[in-house]
């Protein structure tokens, strides 16, 4: 229930008294919650986002697989947001599996997820958000509304989840 009321109601009075941007404030610093594979796969699921996987797997611990273990529940609720506001299928690639790269923000830690790259989707993330300079390995970038940032990496979307992007 607080769960609830911290991501639905809360948002919705502070439109109305035009708070937003304060709440908006506070949503990014709370605390993050971390999920189980089945959770996260369960919200996916109910959404109609699609996974697939190398090894058609969800073991953390080995790289072709694709997991959810310990994703930021802001991440799933962020591709989520993208799925519902874009209206394209969406594909999650990669999770938090071993294999990419480390760091705070990193894949590992809950922030990241890879998506198929499909033409309703590129669209929608180019045509919707604005696009900011490149990676430092080259991939193009674009940063939504909300923060988040998208990097076309080519064969998929990297993108980085620092909160759910208006869930």
């Amino acid at each position: 229930m607080k769960s609830f009321v911290r991501r639905v109601v809360v948002p919705v009075v502070a439109v109305l008294v035009g708070l937003l941007p304060g709440v908006i404030a506070v949503e990014q610093a709370s605390a993050l919650t971390k999920m189980t594979h089945s959770q996260a796969a369960s919200i996916f699921r109910a959404a109609g986002i699609t996974w697939s996987s190398t090894g058609g797997c969800s073991d953390w611990n080995v790289s072709t697989c694709t997991s959810f273990t310990n994703i930021n529940d802001s991440t799933v609720y962020g591709v989520r947001t993208l799925k519902q506001a874009s209206g394209c299928a969406v594909n999650i690639t990669g999770g938090t599996e071993v294999g990419h790269a480390s760091g705070t923000y990193s894949h590992r830690n809950g922030y990241k997820v890879d998506i198929s790259v499909y033409t309703c989707v590129s669209n929608y993330i180019r045509n919707t958000f604005t696009r900011i300079a490149n990676r430092g390995d080259g991939a193009q970038q674009w940063r939504s509304g909300a923060g988040n940032i998208y990097a076309n990496e080519g064969s998929h979307w990297d993108i980085t989840y620092y909160n759910c992007g208006g869930c």
